[in-house]
Parts: structure tokens; C-alpha cells; sequence
């Protein structure tokens, strides 16, 4: 199979190329149950340096277990709603406007915590980590998906989980997600 970067022939934009504008509804997107994925600029696309992605996420929805990146920083930038973060030990909330800052080798995680839809723009640095999302979501796609698989990809890409965490932080925040859902099937 064919990476992402191949199979969409991405390449390092500059000024030779003409001016680029991505609409609300354009790029490419995939849908991880717990949160959204629109991919804004790939790493392929900034020389490395860095990657966007838009994330959606649902109304009071957990989007990942507790993790932490040993490669990677990733700044989260509010559009709209409201995010909750388990930033290490501290628990903090951003509306629109905000940026919240997590730093690779922190243990951290993020929410909606309210019953109205929540945008943020996230910014990783340096790039890269977007195609984890890419790879995610196929195997999501697939009938035979567990959430170990998750542990395994996840070590691919320079990344820690604490699965036990997601129903702690759900009962203590009034949130849902979709490994809460598999394990009761």
C-alpha cells in the first residue's frame, strides 16, 4: 500500500506553484468517531517544519485516552466552542480565541466538554504525525479493528497511551468514547 504522501503526490509548496486556498469545506478528511480529522497542510508540504489539521469534535466527547509524543509539540488553537485539556496533572478549559500548548513528552489529552460542537485548528511540529490520523481511521474502517491496534500504531509513531484513563475521564467530565461503546458490545 502505498503511504499517504504517495498516493497524493504531495510535494514542498512554494511561490512557484501560484497562490493556495483551502475552503471550510475542502481538504481531505477522515472521521475517527471520536473527533474529526481535516488535513490542512501536510508535513510533505511544509519542508517538514510542521503539519495543520482541523478537528470537530462531537459534543461532549473524550477524543483520545491520556498520551504523550516523544517527537512531536502540538498547539491547539479554539475556532469554536469550548476545549477541555489534562495538561500532566492540571485540567484547563479554552474557548474561541485560545491556544493551548502541549508539548511533546507531556501526558495530556482533550475534550468537548460542552453539548455544543468545539473546532480547533492544530498545529504539530515538527510534521509528520498527521499521517498517524490517516492510518487510524483505515483500521477504524476495518471490520476486525481492536483498541490494541491503537497501542500498536501508536508505538510507530513515538506515542504512548494510558487506555485506562478514558472511562476515569469520562465519568469525572460527563463525556463519551467510542472504546467506552466497544467494550460494552
Amino acid at each position: 500500500m502505498a503511504s499517504t504522501a504517495e498516493s497524493r503526490d504531495l510535494h514542498r509548496f512554494d511561490h512557484s506553484q501560484g497562490p493556495r486556498k483551502i475552503g471550510p469545506d475542502e481538504g481531505h478528511s477522515v472521521d475517527l468517531q471520536s473527533v474529526g480529522v481535516r488535513f490542512m497542510a501536510w508535513s510533505e508540504e511544509t519542508g517538514g517544519g510542521f503539519s495543520i489539521i482541523e478537528h470537530p469534535i462531537p459534543p461532549r466527547t473524550l477524543v483520545a485516552p491520556v498520551h504523550k509524543h516523544s517527537r512531536e509539540d502540538e498547539y491547539s488553537y479554539v475556532i469554536q466552542g469550548r476545549m477541555g485539556a489534562l495538561l500532566g496533572e492540571d485540567t484547563v478549559y479554552a474557548e474561541a480565541g485560545d491556544l493551548v500548548f502541549k508539548p511533546r513528552d507531556q501526558w495530556h489529552t482533550f475534550w468537548n466538554p460542552d453539548g455544543e460542537p468545539c473546532r480547533i485548528l492544530e498545529i504539530i511540529s515538527p510534521g509528520g504525525f498527521e499521517h498517524f490520523f490517516e492510518e487510524f481511521a483505515a483500521k477504524l474502517a476495518s471490520p476486525d479493528f481492536a483498541p490494541p491496534q491503537l497501542m500498536e500504531l501508536g508505538a510507530r509513531y513515538g506515542l504512548e497511551f494510558d487506555p485506562e484513563s478514558i472511562a476515569r475521564l469520562c465519568a469525572e467530565h460527563g463525556l463519551t468514547h467510542p472504546f467506552l461503546e466497544m467494550a460494552q458490545r
